[in-house]
C-alpha cells in the first residue's frame, strides 16, 4: 500500500468528530501543498479561513443558492465555488484528495469557509474584490500620457465629430494634483461624476490648485486597472474622445485611487487644460 492511501486509510478509521473544522482547513492547505494524492505544478498560496464564508457555507447547507450565500454573508467576491459531499473528518479529507483536487487547487481562490454537520460537509472558497494598479501613481500616468499622445498622432472621428491629428500634450505635475484629488475624493465617498462631493466642477478644482487656464476639460473612469483599458474607453466615448483629440488642449495630468469599499473599486481623473 502506498504511503498515500496508508494516509487516507488511516483518515477514514477516524470518528468525524474527531476533525474540528480547524482540522479541516488544515487538511486542505496541505493538499494545496502538495503532500497528499493532488499532483501540485505550482503550489497555490494557502487558503484563509474567513467567517464571512464559513456564514455562506452555512447558508449553502440550508439550500440556499452560492452566489445570495455569498452575499448575504457579507464577502464581497469576484469569484466563488463551494463543494459539499456527504462524508464529513477524515473520511471527507480521503474524498476530497480522491474527487475534488482541481477545485481544491484554484490559485485565484484564497479565501475559505466550512461548516459540517454529522454527515455533510459543504466548503466555500472564493476571491475577495480586491482591486489593484499593477503600476504606481507615477508609472500609470506616464503610460496615460504616451498612449494619450498616440492617439493624437492619428485623425478620428469622436462620435459624429471628426478631429485632424494633432500636437502632443505635455505631464502638468499641478494638473496632476487635481486629478489625484478628485480621484481620491470618488473612492472615498463612492461617487462617480464630473461634479465634485462639493458641487465643484473640473473648471473649479483646477483653479483651486493653483493653475490658470484659458481652456480645460476632464475625463473620469472607474473600475479599470490598466492605462491601456482607460484610454481605450476614452476613445470610444465621443466626449471622451473629444477632450483627448482637443488640439486646444497643450497639458494633462492624470492619477487614480482606490478603495475596495467602494463600488467600482479604482477611479481614474484626468485633466486637459492649456495655460495662460
Amino acid at each position: 500500500m502506498s504511503a498515500v492511501c496508508l494516509i487516507a486509510a488511516v483518515f477514514s478509521m477516524l470518528p468525524w468528530n474527531a476533525f474540528a473544522a480547524a482540522d479541516l482547513y488544515d487538511a486542505i492547505n496541505r493538499l494545496r501543498a502538495g503532500e497528499g494524492a493532488c499532483m501540485v505544478a505550482q503550489k497555490p498560496p494557502p487558503l484563509t479561513r474567513q467567517a464571512a464564508l464559513e456564514r455562506a457555507a452555512v447558508a449553502l447547507s440550508r439550500g440556499q443558492s452560492l452566489r445570495d450565500s455569498v452575499k448575504e454573508s457579507g464577502y464581497r467576491a469576484t469569484a466563488s465555488r463551494f463543494i459539499s459531499i456527504t462524508a464529513a473528518g477524515g473520511r471527507a479529507v480521503a474524498v476530497l484528495e480522491r474527487k475534488y483536487c482541481g477545485q481544491l487547487l484554484d490559485g485565484a481562490l484564497v479565501d475559505i469557509g466550512i461548516y459540517q454537520d454529522a454527515r455533510q460537509l459543504w466548503i466555500v472558497m472564493a476571491a475577495p474584490f480586491a482591486p489593484r494598479v499593477a503600476l504606481s501613481l507615477e508609472a500609470a500616468a506616464q503610460r496615460v500620457l504616451e498612449l494619450v499622445n498616440n492617439a493624437r498622432t492619428e485623425p478620428r472621428r469622436c462620435g459624429g465629430r471628426p478631429f485632424n491629428a494633432t500636437r502632443p500634450v505635455s505631464r502638468s505635475a499641478v494638473l496632476g494634483k487635481a486629478a489625484l484629488l478628485h480621484a481620491e475624493d470618488m473612492a472615498r465617498h463612492n461617487y462617480f461624476s464630473h461634479t465634485g462631493r462639493d458641487g465643484s466642477t473640473p473648471a473649479q478644482r483646477v483653479r483651486r490648485v493653483g493653475y490658470k487656464f484659458r481652456a480645460t476639460g476632464e475625463n473620469i473612469a472607474a473600475g479599470t486597472l490598466t492605462p491601456e483599458a482607460v484610454v481605450a474607453g476614452w476613445i470610444k466615448s465621443p466626449g471622451h474622445c473629444a477632450n483627448l483629440m482637443n488640439p486646444a488642449y497643450a497639458e494633462m495630468g492624470v492619477a487614480y485611487a482606490v478603495e475596495r469599499n467602494s463600488k467600482f473599486g479604482v477611479y481614474w481623473a484626468q485633466i486637459f487644460a492649456t495655460p495662460r
